[in-house]
This record gives structure tokens, sequence and C-alpha cells, in this order.
């Protein structure tokens, strides 16, 4: 496996890899690698030709008073792992490299980023979106695949490659992976390691308590009475803060009142001993149609 930390290498790559008419699919990851990563790798070996995982950790998505510092780099790691799996090139590029001197560009993804996540990090999708286009205008990808974990962060890539006519990848062409969770139900996240053996067994509570009232919500009660239900759950396990909860359109994001028969989310953030968790999952009846799947 190559490990390119520059772009005229990295399109020498790429061209070499399509000489015959192979397919390319890309993994954009900040690294922290686990096996939530690797089952993106697993999925975009299955439907290209090549991979190309890309590690960055892009600092204009953390805001002030975030852990860009402390967020963990082990490249060497990361790159053994993915060698293993057979991923023909690593992408990993500096901060020089993707942000060169005089670099002034933006992207803003209007409505679907701007509630949840994108209300309480001000900024964070718009620097996600511009990293993730000049990802795949860097690798020009037929295939490109993200965790569902980040359902709202899927949702802002798919707009904006159908927005600014990213014809490689369509944006039915980025494939949404279903979350990787741990044996007793947390989804794999690399900031978990940040939590202590107490709050991590507190965790647990997040999948638990959003399972809880999504079955409240399917059996009819007000979505209003089990959010709040869900939120004292996590208070009283050891939770200092919720973000958000919120039952959404899994395509708008738009928040529901009541299941309407369309494909919802229920998508959550929460705070426990300094490290921010999120999560989603699908609700009603609607939640096993191929929108749910990971399909645009």
């Amino acid at each position: 496996m190559q490990i390119i930390s520059q772009l005229d290498m990295l399109r020498t790559t790429v061209s070499d890899l399509r000489k015959g008419g192979e397919t390319i699919a890309i993994v954009p990851t900040m690294g922290a690698l686990h096996d939530g990563h690797l089952t993106l790798v697993r999925a975009a070996k299955a439907r290209a030709d090549h991979v190309i995982a890309t590690i960055f950790v892009n600092p204009a998505q953390f805001g002030p008073n975030e852990d860009l510092d402390a967020y963990p780099r082990q490249l060497a790691e990361d790159a053994a792992m993915l060698a293993a799996e057979g991923t023909a090139a690593l992408w990993a590029p500096s901060v020089e490299a993707m942000y060169p001197d005089g670099f002034a560009s933006s992207i803003h993804v209007a409505h679907i980023g701007d509630g949840l996540c994108g209300a309480d990090r001000p900024g964070h999708f718009d620097a996600v979106a511009t990293v993730v286009c000049k990802l795949f205008n860097q690798v020009r990808p037929d295939l490109a695949f993200f965790g569902e974990k980040d359902w709202q962060q899927l949702a802002v890539i798919r707009q904006m490659a159908r927005d600014l006519d990213l014809t490689l990848p369509l944006a039915d062409t980025i494939i949404g992976v279903p979350t990787v969770r741990e044996a007793d139900g947390l989804a794999m996240s690399s900031r978990n390691r940040y939590l202590t053996a107490k709050g991590r067994a507190a965790a647990v509570t997040l999948p638990n308590a959003m399972k809880a009232a999504i079955a409240k919500i399917e059996a009819g009660h007000p979505v209003k009475e089990a959010l709040s239900a869900l939120k004292a759950a996590l208070i009283s396990a050891g939770f200092q803060s919720v973000d958000y909860a919120s039952l959404a359109d899994a395509k708008s994001l738009d928040p529901l009142d009541a299941l309407t028969g369309r494909p919802a989310r229920l998508l959550v953030a929460a705070r426990i001993g300094g490290t921010r968790l999120i999560d989603n999952m699908a609700a009603g009846k609607a939640q096993s149609e191929r929108a749910q799947s990971g399909r645009a």
C-alpha cells in the first residue's frame, strides 16, 4: 500500500490505478481507526476494484475549545490496518498541502447543515463540505463510503455533491454504511477512547435510551414525551448535558412531531465526562426501506 502526502503523487497513483478501466472507491477518515472504519473499507472493496483511504484531521471543522490538539493521531498503526485490508493507497496530506497559503474558499450547505450539530458547532459542516469536496476532486473516485453514525454529515455531503454537480462521485454513489456498534450497543467512535471506565459504563445508556424512545414513539406515545424521557435517562446516568434529541425526516432532517410513514431517524448528541457522543437510529415502519440502508 502506498502512503501518499503530495498531490502530484496522488494524481499519478490514481491514473495508474485506473489503467484498464478499473474503478476507485474513497473512504475518508480522520484516522484513529477502529472496526467501524475498516467496515467501510471492506464495503468499498466489495464494490470497487481499488480503495483509497484518506486520513486528514481537518482543523477547520474543530471549533474553539474542541479537541483538535487532543484528537488521536496514529498514522503508522492506521496504515498497517489499512494495508492488512488490502487498501491500494492512503492519502494523508499535511494541513499545508490541503490548505495552501492564501486558501480562502468555503462551502455552505444550507438547511440540512444548519440544525442539530450545525447549530451546536457553527461552521463545522462548512468545513466538512469543503474538505470532502476537495477530497473528491483530488481522488475523483467512482464511489465514496461514509458511516451512518454521523447521519447529518452524510446528508450534507450528498446535498453538496448534488448541488455542485460532482459527477465523480454522483450523489447516489455516496454510500452510507450502517453504524458499527460495540457488543453492548454503543456506537464505535474514535472519541470513545476519551471515556473513563465509569463514563464508558454509563455511555451505553445512550443507545438503550434511544431504543426505548423509539419503542414509545412507534407505540403511539407523543414524541415530545418520549424525547423528554430519553433526556432524563441520560442525565440520570451521568451525562452532563444533551445538545439535542430530535425525531427527524431521514432525508430533509426536518423535525417531526409524529411518524408520517416516511423514513425517520432519531438523532441525539450528548456529553459525558467532557466527551461529546452522537448517535442515530431509524424509527417507524419505514425504517427498513432502502433509503434507510444508506443509498440516496
